[in-house]
């Protein structure tokens, strides 16, 4: 698989990698061994680049990716795990103490002396302006803890915002073919910058898999049921802040650009991949025979021009009047 360099860390990475929420939380149950199972079809696939967090599954998905590195003797995946999210949120949890301390658990859960990245899980807006936050990850840094630091952001003025740190080595946000938003400012900055970026929710929550229709339903603990106003975290995280219906529309728009042989995530994925300042996307896999087909994205040829102009208007015409410029 193609691998880029992702950012500042200077490590380099797949082009696909994968994201592990699912493995964790909040898509319905996962057992362990279908877990062990989804990692190791990724890395057969090319994968090596997962992405975690502490709150996964209050650090499930953490101790299933250790098992599964630790188990096969594997060193030369990138895990990238985020710190913050375990707490009540505000400004004021984001100490050295609380960063050393998240971190050190993390370093726990995935069997590690040193985090390859670790990354703040979308905090308080006021954390990136905030220099003692990034004082301490540095002093994460010095102390041997975490070799290189970064975001997840919600919004792109958080990203912005980030990206002129000196020591930030990537930004995790939400690009996918229904936010489109990053594109004009983000990324070019980004790559000005040496700043990685790691796409997430590439899917829109499954929607740009083309697998759903208006009578779709999700279990009560999978977060497109819950979360659909937005009660438990930022609505944006769940089908990308765009209204079901309007989703499907989109959808059924983008349906027809899907490349001769490729799936309609496949299509989605290639069209991130082909963004320039991307350094890796990360779709979740529920099953070994997903977490192929997402690897497999990467072997596509890159969209023709016509094909990305044709995404940009169902953009501009279905889910740019309803999200404005709220991502």
């Amino acid at each position: 698989m193609e691998q880029r360099i992702l950012g500042r860390t200077g490590r380099s990475v797949s082009v696909v990698g994968l994201g592990t929420w699912q493995l964790g939380a909040d898509w319905g149950e996962v057992r362990e061994d279908d877990a062990l199972a989804v990692l190791g079809a990724a890395y057969d696939s090319g994968v090596r680049f997962f992405d975690t967090a502490d709150a996964y599954g209050d650090g499930r998905s953490e101790r299933t990716i250790g098992t599964f590195l630790h188990s096969h003797g594997i060193d030369d995946v990138v895990v990238a795990t985020k710190a913050g999210r375990r707490l009540p949120q505000s400004a004021e949890i984001y100490t050295l103490d609380n960063l050393r301390a998240w971190t050190d658990r993390s370093r726990e859960n995935l069997g590690v002396d040193r985090l390859d990245l670790v990354q703040l899980h979308c905090p308080p807006t006021a954390v990136y302006s905030t220099d003692a936050v990034f004082d301490a990850l540095d002093t994460l840094v010095e102390e041997g803890r975490v070799a290189n630091y970064g975001v997840s952001v919600e919004t792109r003025a958080e990203a912005l915002t980030a990206i002129a740190r000196p020591n930030v080595a990537t930004v995790q946000l939400i690009l996918n073919m229904l936010r489109l938003g990053p594109l004009a400012e983000v990324l070019p900055a980004a790559r000005a910058a040496n700043v990685g970026i790691i796409a997430r929710v590439p899917l829109a929550s499954g929607l740009l898999s083309g697998k759903y229709d208006e009578n779709t339903t999700f279990a009560a603990n999978d977060h497109r049921t819950y979360n659909r106003e937005g009660k438990a975290f930022d609505v944006g995280e769940t089908f990308s802040g765009v209204d079901f219906a309007t989703g499907l529309e989109a959808v059924r728009r983008l349906a027809p650009l899907v490349p001769t042989g490729a799936t309609m995530a496949q299509f989605a994925l290639r069209w991130i991949i082909d963004q320039p300042g991307v350094s890796t996307v990360i779709p979740g896999a529920r099953s070994p025979r997903q977490a192929q087909a997402n690897a497999a994205a990467a072997g596509l040829e890159p969209l023709s021009d016509g094909t990305v102009a044709a995404v940009d208007q169902v953009y501009r015409e279905l889910i740019a009047p309803a999200i404005g410029d709220r991502w």
